[in-house]
């Protein structure tokens, strides 16, 4: 292997966000490129072999204009950025960047943080409705409950629908004291926690108190049509054919739909169709309709659950092919004459 050597000027004030803490961000770089990294001041040495140190200096440059564009650089960052390397796309991070969509009430901006993500939010912008399909913690329904908040700042709607099955997952919670509201609340609790974060507790009062908001089990949507409004189903995975259908033609003029789920996670009972699945096999072909799915790159939580969802991943492959293996194996082989000397001979008999 030809080593080679090139050197990266960095402003002294962005070399700690570059390199993360303890120089957390420098070595997962250093052991996914293969390569050396030597600081000295405001110069970093790059030394290994020559296309592998071209690529990582590509990676820290588009890093850098990350950091000097206010970002806190993630170790989300940093893996998103060195896997988009890998096909030779890293500079596609910083035009995601660009997207912005609004702030949250401490001011944080809300993004795309993956190609993934803003293919969802650019299909939000196009579409009337739009299917959100993918694992836990790809940001499905956060990047839609802030579109929705947008859009209803600009008047773009007038009101804001937020629902979901009321379905436990996995577990009997039984009866629940308290009123209706206070019933179908635990349900809905996550769909809470993004208003909170993106509106404020005190907007998001005001706003449900005039009916501006309302976050509601899906049952509640029978017998409705919702005109002007931004709507998003959350857990679809966990809806009725039955469901679904309902829901989908409540929809009125001048609204906007969006249906999110992960279709790994179902809490349904044992053998019950998903309204989410049918859906997507009746309207792949229908017009303003868009599908976006998402996948375990797509994931911007803490890196582990990137990992937790990859190994599920291989998991469920391996399950789906010793079960299609054994169905094979236990398939009834068709029955072979003992004789098959003696066809010719009860045919010709036959016919006399």
């Amino acid at each position: 292997m030809n080593i080679v050597e090139t050197i990266l000027n960095i402003p002294v004030e962005h070399i700690r966000n570059l390199f993360g803490q303890f120089d957390s961000h420098a070595k997962q770089i250093e052991k996914t490129m293969e390569v050396t990294l030597i600081s000295r001041d405001n110069e970093l040495k790059i030394l290994g072999d020559a296309t592998k140190v071209q690529k990582t200096k590509s990676v820290l440059e588009e890093l850098l204009k990350l950091s000097m564009r206010g970002n806190t650089i993630t170790a989300q960052n940093v893996n998103y950025a060195l896997a988009l390397s890998a096909n030779d796309k890293v500079e596609t991070i910083n035009e995601i960047d660009k997207d912005l969509i609004c702030h949250t009430i401490q001011g944080k901006p809300i993004k795309p943080k993956t190609l993934g993500q803003k293919n969802y939010v650019d299909l939000i912008r196009k579409k009337m409705i739009v299917f959100g399909i993918g694992p836990a913690g790809t940001g499905k329904t956060y990047l839609a409950m802030a579109m929705g908040i947008q859009a209803f700042k600009n008047d773009e709607v007038s009101r804001i629908i937020l629902t979901r099955p009321a379905i436990e997952a996995g577990e009997k919670l039984g009866f629940l004291p308290g009123d209706l509201q206070s019933k179908v609340d635990p349900y809905l609790r996550p769909l809470y926690d993004a208003l909170y974060q993106i509106m404020g507790p005190e907007s998001f009062q005001k706003n449900m108190e005039k009916g501006l908001i309302e976050v509601a089990p899906l049952a509640y949507m029978r017998g409705r049509t919702l005109d002007n409004a931004f709507i998003i189903l959350d857990e679809a995975q966990n809806t009725t054919p039955a469901q679904m259908k309902m829901f989908l033609t409540r929809i009125g003029f001048g609204s906007k739909v969006i249906i999110t789920g992960d279709l790994t996670q179902k809490d349904l009972p044992t053998g019950a169709a998903s309204g989410l699945d049918i859906a997507l096999k009746v309207l792949s072909k229908v017009d303003d309709i868009g599908f976006a799915t998402l996948t375990g790159e797509d994931v911007v939580r803490h890196p582990l659950v990137q990992k937790i969802v990859k190994a599920y991943d291989e998991y469920e492959s391996r399950k789906a092919r010793l079960e299609q293996a054994k169905s094979s194996n236990n398939k009834p082989q068709e029955a072979k004459p003992k004789n098959p000397g003696n066809n010719r001979y009860y045919s010709i008999i036959r016919k006399k």
